[in-house]
């Protein structure tokens, strides 16, 4: 039986079009979505035009997506990581 840590999502991969890949805590990748999601909010997708709070679209996105189209400001990408075996 797997253990439950490979179910964790504390870490992640960002992958952004100003900067090289960078690892963030969930806490930094809300921060990070946070202020993405601030700068399009009338350009949002689809699914995320219902949801009027920022903090529930960045919940949102962590559980549903993997990737944001920023317009101007590109597309992010982020990936779950464990960084312990």
């Amino acid at each position: 039986m797997p253990s439950s840590i490979m179910y964790y999502e504390d870490n992640y991969v960002v992958l952004a079009p100003s900067m090289t890949e960078q690892f963030m805590t969930a806490s930094e990748l809300e921060n990070c979505l946070r202020g993405l999601l601030a700068d399009i909010q009338d350009n949002l997708p689809l699914d995320l035009q219902k949801i009027p709070a920022i903090d529930d679209q960045v919940q949102r996105l962590l559980k549903t997506a993997c990737e944001l189209d920023c317009g101007d400001a590109g597309t992010w990408q982020w990936y779950a990581v464990r960084l312990e075996k």
